[in-house]
């Protein structure tokens, strides 16, 4: 089954950048917009939303992992 696969936006002036917080789990069913995951970086806090409803059939990342624009495949995708 195809899926979409959830990246990291622009980030603006940060190379890589914490997940402090993971929010679903695989098997969840997620609406658009619903947030995902938290990152942090010494300026700010953000929570990454879904761009398309869902299920979460795979996580690609963990607490305390770093993530860029430039990594790819770096999440999950949704079915």
């Amino acid at each position: 089954m195809a899926g979409t696969e959830v990246k990291v936006p622009d980030i603006g002036d940060f190379k890589e950048i914490e997940v402090i917080e993971v929010l679903v789990k695989p098997g969840d069913d997620i609406a658009k917009e619903q947030s995902l995951i938290t990152l942090e970086s010494d300026k700010a806090t953000m929570e990454i939303p879904s761009p398309a409803a869902g299920k979460v059939a795979q996580l690609k990342v963990k607490v305390g992992d770093k993530v860029s624009q430039v990594r790819q495949s770096w999440f999950w995708k949704l079915l």
